[in-house]
């Protein structure tokens, strides 16, 4: 059994293809899909705290449902059923959806968090409720949920090898594509690997520094 073989030349070689898939897919999905979670997050958290008991409990079904299903299943249902669909926009549009019910969790508790006299005031000062969300409300639960959100939109990158499964060749499958053509698979791989690393880590970093620099100005 001959050792593990590493050669050099087939790193500088897969480099140029698997940044082409890091660049077209991965931070594309990436990017559009977090802004997609975001918006739709908040809008998913505001209606359930302002929505009739009935549909916000339909809405929490909802939300729970597609929490609780693997993201390669959506990802596998919407690409069957919506043929027409280029598999990006697929990919695009189930990662948004599906982080979209995690942050609107995050969203929910930093609305929680809001204190009540708060919300005693807009009362007081005869505030419309859309005034009172846009002025007083979303400002404060932002400010104390950024971090949570950003660490979601690391998750949402790390998970897009998951576009595997609908053909869409991101990074990872550039790497496994590569490996094949050359009969080797540990360069590309690891590349790849390193890439994530070198991507995710400082952002990671970053957002804990934000993390705790609003908890010591609370």
């Amino acid at each position: 059994m001959t050792g593990l073989q590493w050669d050099w030349t087939m790193v500088w070689e897969a480099l140029p293809e698997l940044l082409l898939g890091f660049v077209k897919v991965t931070l594309l999905v990436t990017i559009v899909g977090s802004a997609i979670a975001a918006v739709l997050g908040l809008v998913i958290a505001i209606a359930r705290r302002s929505a009739p008991k009935p549909i916000a409990a339909v809405l929490t079904f909802i939300v729970n449902f597609i929490r609780m299903t693997p993201i390669v299943v959506q990802l596998l249902f919407a690409y069957y059923l919506l043929l027409e669909l280029d598999p990006v926009t697929i990919g695009v549009i189930i990662f948004g959806i599906h982080y979209s019910t995690y942050m609107a969790e995050v969203y929910r508790a930093g609305i929680d968090a809001v204190p009540a006299g708060q919300w005693e005031a807009t009362t007081a000062l005869s505030m419309s409720p859309t005034r009172t969300w846009v002025a007083v409300v979303i400002p404060q639960a932002l400010r104390s949920t950024i971090p949570a959100l950003g660490n979601y939109v690391i998750s949402m990158f790390k998970d897009t090898p998951f576009l595997i499964a609908i053909t869409v060749t991101e990074m990872v499958r550039a790497a496994l594509v590569f490996g094949g053509n050359h009969f080797t698979y540990i360069e590309a791989i690891t590349t790849a690997g390193i890439i994530f690393l070198i991507a995710s880590y400082p952002t990671s970093l970053l957002i804990g520094r934000l993390e705790k620099r609003l908890a010591f100005s609370n």
